[in-house]
């Protein structure tokens, strides 16, 4: 890999955690630039999922004041997202993405209606079993697919937690970072992972994930929200028209 090559990565890498700290997005930054320095798909997809776990990182950095006091609740969610995203994983490596690149769209521009409703006063209970199945269910998607997996997250967190946006992001954001976490271990040990594009992709990764909790904060109310909806019916339509157009 020239210098050209690991700056080009390095600057994706920087977007992409910025964009998945913000709007959760940052596959839709990182995977197509990985195709584009010649990566074949499953190595693009695995390379990226063994990245993004530096997001996660820099993002608890970065979010240390909308994280304050909830360490035990990020505790109690993230043992679920990892093991969905242990089983999204070995989906992965096992079987066809079809069935996902299927439903992906729907289930995006779902939750992306989500979040542009009124907040609700009152919240599901994050200990419920339905709440937890959903949290399992879209890290497992999460590990599988991903593509715009975090406003899926999103999407779910809100509807359990009554709290600021940005709190909730921060707590996505960690949450995401856990089911990616268990999801990258399974491909670094069985999967086609190219490490020499890793270094500079994470390096990135971990840079834009420290950033974009600052630029997360600073938006105003409820525009967390309704940003990453518009995002997210915009992946939507894209990821819909590339999967039924085909």
């Amino acid at each position: 890999m020239i210098v050209g090559d690991v700056l080009g990565l390095l600057g994706v890498g920087v977007a992409a955690g910025v964009v998945s700290t913000v709007v959760s997005l940052a596959s839709i930054v990182s995977y197509p630039s990985l195709l584009a320095f010649g990566l074949p798909p499953l190595t693009a997809n695995v390379t990226n999922t063994v990245a993004l776990l530096f997001t996660g990182l820099g993002a608890a950095a970065g979010s240390r004041p909308e994280l304050a006091g909830q360490g035990a609740r990020v505790l109690r969610l993230g043992w679920i997202a990892a093991l969905g995203g242990a089983a999204g994983a070995a989906l992965l490596l096992l079987t066809p993405s079809r069935t996902f690149e299927l439903i992906a769209p729907w289930l995006i521009a779902g939750a992306s209606l989500l979040l542009v409703r009124p907040p609700s006063a009152r919240k599901h209970e994050e200990h419920g079993v339905l709440a937890r199945v959903a949290l399992f269910v879209v890290a497992v998607y999460i590990g599988y697919f991903g593509a715009a997996g975090g406003i899926l997250l999103f999407a779910v967190l809100s509807a359990m937690l009554d709290q600021a946006p940005a709190r909730t992001n921060a707590v996505k954001n960690v949450v995401s970072g856990l089911a990616n976490a268990v999801a990258a271990i399974g491909f670094a040990l069985f999967g086609p992972v190219d490490w020499v594009a890793v270094g500079p992709l994470a390096a990135g990764f971990l840079l834009g994930g420290w950033i974009g909790p600052k630029i997360a904060r600073r938006l105003p109310g409820q525009g967390l929200r309704y940003l990453a909806a518009v995002c997210g019916l915009a992946v939507a339509a894209k990821l819909g028209y590339e999967a039924y157009a085909s």
